[in-house]
């Protein structure tokens, strides 16, 4: 299997080394200090399951790889829209785009039945601009619960989990999913094939909605938000108003608010990755994981009011990021 993996940072060089060791043909598509280290190094792995060293094809140009049979989308989602160009010389007739995002897919009603069928969430896909630039027909979704951290340039630190959930937008039974299940699974990950997807993607926004804004607004890791009464109480609730927005859209996942909790606050002091952009002055994911879901109480009736309340301030907040520096 011939696999580019378009946006290369952490997540995306420990898929694409693991997918390398276990025979896939595997280019990773970086820039700058991080390219230059895959270039000269390889992609070194430190991993409480072993450390490992993968040697892809590493470029920043789309076009010296050419078309594959698999794109592992490696982005944060709020470049989606302007990932065309960069990804247009990768696709072929037959190419597969795997989003391994957090949060809710422009995907999401593709093939759904009922009241809200292939209807576009503004907040993910504003305008049909993710959709232009990637078809809805090439996606596969991908729910990722490994943690990772890019260390230094080349260098990611594996801190937990190996799991990619994937499954198709439509819940069909593919060729394609089962394939790519294989190959991931030859490079020791996990990569199940679930037959509605959905269910992971709101085990996981139920951590993802809490912790990212949580923790950039009180500049707090994982576990510090868990062990502070008024900070844990808060998170139960807005686990609880995204957990009634998924049951009005016929989704109940199984995994309790108080496991949740628990497995957030195992984790220790864990910085989001929403903090490090925060950190860096660079914009943070938040539209597909707690914008998109005020949007969905809205289409469902919904009150959700502490998802809305602390939506409009990591919107603020997100703004001031984005904001140009005053000279």
């Amino acid at each position: 299997m011939r696999i580019a993996v378009l946006g290369a940072g952490a997540i995306g060089a420990y898929a694409g080394a693991a997918l390398q060791r276990g025979g896939a043909d595997v280019h990773l598509i970086a820039r700058n200090e991080h390219l230059r280290a895959l270039r000269e190094r390889g992609v070194r792995v430190l991993s409480p399951r072993g450390d490992f060293t993968g040697h892809p094809h590493a470029t920043d140009d789309p076009a010296e790889v050419g078309p594959v049979d698999v794109v592992l989308l490696g982005l944060k989602a709020q470049h989606y829209a302007a990932c065309g160009p960069l990804l247009r010389p990768l696709l072929g007739p037959a190419t597969s785009v795997v989003a391994a995002q957090n949060g809710i897919p422009w995907w999401y009603f593709h093939g759904v039945p009922g009241p809200f069928a292939d209807r576009r969430v503004e907040s993910v896909d504003p305008g049909g601009a993710v959709s232009r630039a990637i078809p809805v027909e090439r996606a596969i979704g991908c729910v990722v619960y490994a943690a990772t951290e890019i260390v230094e340039p080349g260098v990611v630190r594996h801190i937990e989990g190996t799991r990619f959930s994937i499954g198709e937008p439509d819940r069909s039974d593919s060729r394609r999913c089962r394939d790519l299940s294989a190959a991931m699974a030859a490079g020791g990950l996990k990569c199940p094939v679930e037959p509605d997807l959905r269910v992971d993607i709101w085990v996981k926004l139920m951590g993802n909605i809490v912790f990212n804004p949580l923790s950039a607004l009180t500049r707090s890791t994982m576990a510090q938000i868990c062990r502070h009464r008024s900070t844990r109480d808060l998170a139960r609730t807005m686990m609880n108003e995204t957990l009634d927005v998924a049951a009005r859209l016929g989704v109940r996942p199984s995994v309790s608010v108080e496991r949740r909790l628990a497995g957030a606050e195992r984790t220790g002091d864990h910085r989001t990755s929403t903090l490090h952009d925060l950190e860096r002055g660079r914009p943070m994911e938040l539209d597909v994981i707690l914008s998109a879901v005020v949007e969905l109480a809205d289409l469902t009736g919904a009150p959700a009011p502490t998802l809305r309340a602390v939506d409009a301030v990591a919107g603020l907040l997100n703004q001031r990021v984005s904001e140009p520096a005053p000279a």
